[in-house]
């Protein structure tokens, strides 16, 4: 219900907060908060590319963890690796023979460069999932900041509309009043004067 300067009743939490944040200003805010008011009131684009954001902050070490991550935990890398285990069976079994063998069998030169691939893989991959982690939480801060946006915009689109509503509600009450003016005149009954608080 409209007060009497014609514009809506605020609710106490609003009004608490909008004097909270003019006195306090932008220094109590967070700097993404800030950042999306700067957006908001520039009238710019808050959403940015996360793999953009990442590739202008990552290291060469990061982007080798990466790769090394990739090419491990691809098919390629499985066949290939596959046929080179083939290969040095067959090298230290069939063609060099049994005990004249680089490494005949079991293998322990062999056990031993698996053992250390793994032992230097293993790190590199958890090193890449870390990235991945850091990647979803950029992407997730980048969400927020959009959100947070997206509902400031909202809450101003919800102030239009409330306005646009009273102005039109308001030129409806003075068309009504005009016209029961000009019927109270040609019926010859003064009008009624409004009531006013």
């Amino acid at each position: 219900m409209p007060s009497a300067t014609g514009k809506p009743p605020v609710d106490g939490a609003v009004t608490h907060l909008a004097r909270q944040l003019m006195e306090a200003g932008l220094e109590g805010l967070s700097e993404r908060e800030r950042r999306v008011i700067l957006h908001v009131a520039k009238r710019c684009h808050v959403s940015r590319d996360v793999n953009r954001v990442l590739v202008e902050r990552q290291t060469f070490g990061e982007r080798l963890a990466d790769r090394v991550a990739q090419l491990g935990g691809s098919w390629g890398f499985i066949l290939v690796f596959t046929g080179m285990l083939g290969a040095w069976v067959v090298l230290n079994t069939v063609i060099l023979g049994g005990a004249a063998g680089f490494d005949p069998y079991p293998y322990i030169f062999l056990n031993l460069i698996l053992s250390m691939v793994a032992a230097l893989q293993a790190p590199v991959i958890l090193m890449s999932q870390n990235r991945q982690a850091a990647r979803d939480r950029v992407a997730a801060g980048l969400d927020y900041e959009i959100n947070l946006k997206a509902e400031v915009e909202i809450m101003a689109l919800h102030d239009k509309l409330d306005r646009i509503r009273m102005e039109r509600l308001e030129s409806v009450l003075d068309a009504q009043s005009i016209q029961i003016e000009a019927i109270a005149m040609a019926v010859g009954i003064a009008p009624a004067k409004p009531v006013t608080d």
